[in-house]
């Protein structure tokens, strides 16, 4: 079963890695197999030891702390390395791997500064190895109809887009406990977040950006807000938080998170439930952003974390029409479900969404002169609106031809990363960034 196979290590074995792990034991268990785990954390490694072992005994996964990484390449021999660590490491291992030869999947944001992007511009440049960067959303099925429509000039040529996300105060809210509220960490939600749907614009538009300008802040949650609203003497752990507290959350509750992360606080000090509104918040949880693209048009963009529904809404404004399309991913939160941590694990459905909006995707073409068109939205397989398992076929099996050109490289990485670096920028001066010298040439692929 081994002949042909390829090698694939993982570096950092926290959620993210399952989706890829779990794929490469079950449906793409005849291309590759795991030979290797690198992560700060024994405990976590162990754990997706037994998700191994409950599929194939056979195979020995050599452990490696950060510091070995280097011997972990020169004895496991990958083929390629699978990169979901904290987003400020991801430079230095997709460097380090491709320097060696390996081919590297990493999850997004490719790195998470400007120095990261020219490191792993400069070992791009001088490696044999592929570099993929996971943009799942590419992949579903209602992202990929508004690429289409715009590709085949059903608005003509688009002047401007109007993009705004809602994380809800389940799903916004674990930001905020985890590693991702310091932004030297995480880069902000800016990097961390936003470069998904700088990706999509980008991608969208077929073009690439070159001016920002931002304004945002910390408005919600943080040590600072809570006692603006009265809310004292907060924990510092979400887990001693009050029961009746919609922002109260438990790793001891779901099994999997115990195993992967309060089972081993005492090996790292990694800690994975801060209360919200503790001190060190770093990042911002409202954003607005204006990107300025080389061919003229304009992207008017928000965020917020704290939104009572979650889901997002775009408008593509063009010279012949517009495209709406508006997401519900989840029509409501009740304090009953604020502690789940899977923001797909509860539904609101049949007689519980009354008074709550409607689960559901709706994409709308209306040209000029003509009455409004509903594009009917087909099925994905998987999380991120159905895009993970054309995904996860790219990433292990190699993309097909595709005129849609979704499988993303090191371009791509670099395009949507740096709206959000700049972003990061201009908060902090108050002016517009420029982008002219810092992003890449787009390539025939998108991706080295």
């Amino acid at each position: 079963m081994t002949g042909q196979q390829r090698r694939y290590a993982f570096v950092g074995t926290g959620h993210r890695a399952q989706m890829y792990l779990a794929s490469l034991l079950d449906g793409h268990a005849d291309v590759g197999h795991p030979v290797a785990f690198c992560d700060t954390n024994e405990v976590r490694m162990s754990y997706h030891d037994r998700l191994v072992a409950a599929v194939r005994p056979d195979l020995r996964v050599g452990h490696y702390a950060p510091a070995d990484f280097g011997r972990m390449l020169a004895d496991e021999r990958p083929d390629t390395v699978v990169i979901t660590s904290p987003d400020a490491t991801h430079a230095e291992y997709v460097a380090r791997a491709l320097e060696h030869g390996a081919d590297v999947v990493v999850e997004k944001p490719m790195t998470t500064d400007l120095a990261g992007v020219r490191r792993i511009q400069d070992a791009v440049g001088r490696s044999d190895g592929e570099l993929v960067v996971t943009f799942n959303y590419r992949y579903s099925p209602r992202n990929t109809l508004v690429r289409e429509l715009i590709a085949e000039g059903a608005v003509g040529e688009v002047t401007s887009v109007n993009f705004e996300w809602c994380l809800d105060t389940l799903h916004g809210a674990d930001y905020f406990r985890r590693w991702h509220r310091d932004k030297a960490t995480s880069g902000g939600l800016l990097v961390h977040k936003s470069t998904h749907h700088f990706d999509l614009v980008n991608w969208w538009l077929d073009d690439r950006p070159e001016v920002v300008f931002a304004r945002g802040g910390l408005f919600f949650y943080g040590a600072q807000n809570a006692r603006r609203r009265g809310l004292e003497n907060r924990p510092e752990r979400a887990r001693n938080v009050d029961a009746g507290d919609p922002f109260a959350f438990d790793l001891g509750a779901d099994e999997r998170l115990r195993l992967l992360y309060r089972d081993g606080e005492h090996l790292d000090g990694y800690i994975r439930d801060r209360d919200v509104f503790s001190e060190g918040i770093t990042i911002e949880d409202n954003l607005n952003v204006v990107v300025g693209y080389r061919r003229g048009a304009s992207m008017s963009y928000t965020l917020h974390a704290h939104s009572p529904w979650e889901g997002y809404r775009v408008a593509v404004n063009g010279t012949e029409g517009r495209i709406e399309l508006d997401v519900v991913e989840r029509g409501q939160v009740r304090p009953a479900n604020a502690s789940v941590l899977d923001p797909s694990a509860d539904r609101i459905s049949g007689a519980e969404a009354a008074g709550s909006r409607s689960q559901g995707s709706r994409l709308t073409l209306q040209r000029h002169w003509e009455p409004a068109r509903e594009i009917a939205i087909g099925e994905g397989r998987g999380s991120h609106g159905g895009g993970d398992g054309m995904l996860l076929d790219d990433v292990f099996r190699g993309p097909g031809a595709d005129p849609l050109r979704r499988s993303a490289g090191f371009g791509d990485g670099a395009a949507s990363v740096l709206v959000g670096i700049a972003g990061n920028e201009s908060l902090r001066t108050g002016e517009a960034v420029r982008l002219d010298g810092l992003l890449p040439p787009p390539t025939a692929t998108g991706g080295r």
